[in-house]
């Protein structure tokens, strides 16, 4: 490596972290030194989350340094399910189904509220796909999911949302050909 690459490769090394700076800045906040995972672990509001997050064991996947936006269902989100879906969710047999329906939740980049626009789809972790909508007041919504509160994390952004977003089901397959 020559002298003159080194200032070019630590401006790449460190361009996520400071995408994830000024996202929280954007916010009009400074960054928490705490991560996606123990930003949540330590809300009474996202007990239920946390709890699915180790069960789908994406742990590790959200103490990266990202930058990811989280959108992160309240216990109340999870609370509007039908009745027994987030305990089936949690069985070890279901950990795929579990992990894709949280990956769903999440995007790696951090995105501030005022960067998003209505009609904008969001590819999602899962390789799904979302749509935000924003209302004439501000108001931002991802699929039919309000988003109630923002939170600047050290390696991204949580916005907590108020409804589980759900995946749409796969296709059905093509039938066959005679």
């Amino acid at each position: 490596m020559t002298r003159a690459a080194l200032p070019r490769l630590l401006l790449l090394a460190a361009a996520p972290l400071a995408l994830a700076a000024a996202a929280a800045l954007a916010q009009g906040q400074a960054a928490t030194a705490k991560d996606v995972v123990d930003t949540a672990a330590g809300s009474p509001d996202h007990t239920t989350l946390v709890t699915a997050v180790k069960a789908a064991d994406l742990v590790v996947s959200l103490k990266n340094p990202g930058p990811f936006t989280v959108f992160a269902p309240t216990n109340a989100a999870f609370d509007k399910l039908p009745k027994g879906t987030v305990e089936g969710l949690l069985k070890p047999e279901k950990k795929d189904d579990l992990a894709k329906i949280l990956q769903y939740h999440v995007t790696t980049s951090a995105l501030p509220l005022k960067w998003l626009k209505d009609g904008e789809t969001l590819g999602m972790a899962n390789g799904g796909k979302t749509t935000i909508h924003v209302a004439k007041d501000g108001k931002v919504t991802i699929n039919d999911a309000n988003v109630i509160a923002s939170i600047p994390v050290s390696n991204g952004l949580i916005h907590v949302i108020d409804a589980v977003l759900l995946p749409p089901p796969p296709a059905a397959p093509a039938p066959a050909k005679k």
